[in-house]
């Protein structure tokens, strides 16, 4: 086998010499990359193989598989075996990169979501800070010295984790505590020979998720309070699967989630991804998550961080069995305004540290009056290296434009080589999510301050600027607003489900870093990669309360209490105009401690899931071989279509293709009682464009008791127009004097 840092699981039995022949063969093949050949659940491969295909002795826990390089050829005839399920390219995927927390507390108790209004958290079980949940941190690894990962007041470990601190690199087993209880490395060369996280992103988002209280946490001296994660009272175990945030291979993640079911974990919060454009089945993450979900985990995944793009797909982690997560605004903006020398003051976005005059007294220039001679003046204007003249930079603050295929944080790094003091560069949408710089300041400004600049700038004959300290703006409103970059829906090749199915904070976003790095134990970081740990952390508030609800029913709990509706009480929007469409938001912003009580919960079975691979149009044969708890005499339904995904009990509804007058689609959801036995609910229905689409409720009251904890309902959508435009989005509501239940649905 090669040294590649892979499925480390590989010992794994084989259905036939004749494979492991073919497989062995291929090492020494010419042309060869790596891939993996994923054959399904332990139970499922053959028991009688006398052959082990491996290059260590490693177990195989929860499934099985291997990776190993081959051919392009050999790839596909090991793929044609009965007892393979899939053979893919080993993936690389990238990651995607307090107040936050205080506002989804004030945001679940104002009013936005009626029934919390009434259902406090009680006492009667477990405290809500998540003790004895192990949630499982995929990512970078960890910096273990970092005050949010003391283990001050923590007990044993739960007697149910079987994991371990495996050592490596300035990484010892008695590194681990009580909080950070497991810690597991899978790559061999070069730096990555630890679970120990330098980049900080492993470190930032365990601590979003678990970290404990650390009081006057600030990030030079912004935004200071006590920092602390969503569930401070969780214990922690690190499975380094990612080099950096763009490297982190479909081998390693797959053994780690291989090594998770195994360790124990409850929770695995996941901030990479990639899009799926072909099967779910030729998905490490996909793969692995869903044999995690079979083993009583949740799997929370972020959504990406491609939203600006404006074709799909966009979204990432869409497998129905991951909960999906995007990024919002939170109601605290950092303001770094810049001065003109005639007083003009423009408002900038930003975090900074630099040390510039207060008054505007630095020197101010653009792109196009630095450019060189013989430069192109659009590449000029987006400051490129090339076309600016170092003499015209040096010592100045640049004003740049956004305009071509350019990236603010390469134009940053091209003025800073040139000898500039610092940049502005005009772009609506990140001017709302502040980009952190150091000595040398990097500001958002809007398009319209930044064309009122050039005339100031042509117009005078020593143009001079400054910008200001960066401020913290408190109470900032409309908040939450979904991040220009969070993916969105629709998603590729697959019009029957919403994602993402929620979203929560990821924007400026303050948790711990490696302190060894810089000087500063904290640091501000954007993407959907910090929106996930806030829902993981959720997650392992749900499950200590109630340790004994599956993954859906804690998916379905988060979901139906989700606020569709930001600070102004308005439906959440997003830097684009658009409001409360499920394809941005989901079901809208996670709330704390709405998902404590959720009253109802949909609760997707396994074999749901494998019927919605039925639906995709997957062999039946091959879908046998992936569960290890399906009943022997499952089968696909002979009309099996993609009309049927819709009928999965999922907490939310898409009907597609719905574009003829008469039209009409029935769907059935079942919800279980999680509430009082004896109780009752009534259903509710908000939707747009009524007189296009008309929408039903039958039976339009539910009645629970003692021996009835389970009922159903059908929804029917009916066109009630000859032409419709767009989607009609809405939402089907359960609610009584206690819960309210909420789903969204679109029908396009």
């Amino acid at each position: 086998m090669s040294a590649f840092p892979v499925f480390c699981f590989i010992s794994l039995f084989l259905a036939s010499f004749q494979l492991a022949v073919l497989v062995k063969a291929a090492e020494n093949t010419q042309n060869a990359g790596v891939y993996i050949v994923y054959t399904g659940s332990p139970s499922s491969s053959s028991s009688n193989s006398d052959h082990i295909m491996s290059s260590s002795s490693i177990e195989s826990h929860a499934f099985s598989g291997f990776a190993v390089r081959l051919s392009e050829e050999e790839a596909k005839l090991i793929a044609q075996r009965p007892e393979v399920i899939s053979v893919f390219p080993d993936t690389v995927h990238h990651l995607h990169t307090t107040r936050s927390w205080d506002f989804l507390k004030e945001q679940s108790v104002v009013g936005l979501a009626p029934r919390l209004q009434v259902a406090k958290p009680s006492n009667r079980t477990s405290s809500v800070s998540g003790e004895d949940v192990i949630i499982g941190i995929f990512d970078t690894g960890i910096w273990l010295e970092a005050k949010s990962f003391n283990d001050a007041g923590l007990g044993p470990n739960p007697k149910k984790w079987k994991g371990k601190c495996i050592p490596g690199r300035d990484f010892k087993p008695f590194n681990c505590n009580r909080k950070l209880i497991g810690a597991r490395n899978y790559f061999t060369f070069g730096k990555s020979t630890s679970p120990r996280n330098h980049d900080g992103h492993g470190t930032h988002v365990a601590a979003i998720a678990a970290g404990r209280p650390v009081a006057v946490a600030s990030y030079h001296g912004l935004a200071r309070g006590t920092a602390q994660g969503g569930a401070p009272g969780a214990r922690i175990a690190v499975y380094r699967v990612c080099q950096d945030e763009y490297d982190c291979p479909g081998s390693a993640t797959l053994k780690a989630f291989d090594d998770a079911i195994a360790d124990g974990v409850d929770v695995i919060n996941l901030s990479f991804g990639q899009y799926i454009m072909d099967s779910f089945l030729d998905d490490p993450i996909s793969i692995g998550a869903f044999h995690a979900v079979e083993n009583g985990i949740l799997v929370v995944g972020s959504a990406g961080n491609g939203g600006a793009d404006p074709e799909p797909p966009t979204i990432q982690n869409v497998a129905p069995w991951i909960l999906t997560v995007g990024a919002t605004t939170i109601d605290r903006f950092f303001e770094s305004d810049v001065v003109l020398g005639n007083n003009k003051v423009i408002k900038g976005g930003g975090v900074h540290s630099a040390k510039l005059r207060k008054t505007p007294s630095h020197p101010l220039t653009d792109g196009s009056s630095a450019m060189k001679p013989d430069a192109d003046i659009a590449e000029a204007m987006n400051c490129y290296r090339n076309a600016l003249h170092e003499k015209k930079v040096k010592g100045k603050i640049v004003l740049c434009e956004d305009s071509l295929d350019t990236s603010p944080a390469g134009q940053y790094e091209d003025i800073k080589f040139l000898g500039g003091i610092g940049m502005l560069y005009k772009d609506n949408y990140v001017l709302l999510v502040d980009s952190v710089s150091d000595s040398m300041p990097r500001i958002p400004i809007s398009w319209e301050d930044g064309d009122q600049i050039p005339s100031y700038i042509n117009w005078t004959r020593k143009p001079v600027a400054t910008i200001l300290p960066t401020k913290v703006v408190a109470n900032h409103t409309p908040a939450p607003t979904v991040a220009y970059f969070s993916g969105k829906g629709p998603i590729y090749d697959n019009d029957y489900l919403i994602k993402p199915d929620i979203v929560a904070p990821g924007v400026d976003i303050l948790s711990a870093w490696p302190s060894n790095e810089t000087n500063e134990a904290f640091n501000i970081l954007s993407g959907t990669s910090m929106a996930c740990p806030h829902v993981s952390g959720v997650a392992a508030l749900v499950k200590s309360r109630y340790p004994s609800w599956n993954p859906s029913a804690i998916k379905s709990a988060i979901m139906t209490t989700a606020n569709p509706n930001n600070n102004l009480k308005k439906p959440i929007g997003t830097h684009f105009g658009d409001g409360g469409d499920p394809y941005y938001i989901g079901a809208g912003e996670v709330t704390v401690t709405g998902p404590l009580q959720p009253g109802l919960v949909y609760e997707t079975e396994i074999a749901d899931y494998l019927l919605f691979l039925c639906n995709k149009g997957h062999d039946v044969a091959r879908i046998k071989l992936i569960s290890s708890k399906l009943p022997a005499n499952f089968s696909c339904p002979s009309n099996a279509t993609e009309e049927s995904i819709p009928d999965m009990n999922y907490p939310s509804i898409i009907v597609p293709n719905f574009n003829a007058l008469g039209q009409q689609k029935k769907v059935k959801r079942t919800v279980t009682n999680v509430g009082e036995e004896e109780s009752s609910y009534v259903a509710s229905v908000e939707t747009s464009f009524t007189n296009n689409v008309i929408v039903r409720v039958n039976p339009g009251k539910l009645q629970f008791t003692k021996n009835t904890k389970k009922l159903s309902y059908e929804v029917t959508f009916r066109h009630n127009s000859s032409i419709m435009y767009g989607s009609a989005i809405g939402s089907i509501t359960w609610s009584n004097s206690k819960y309210s239940v909420r789903i969204p649905f679109i029908v396009t």
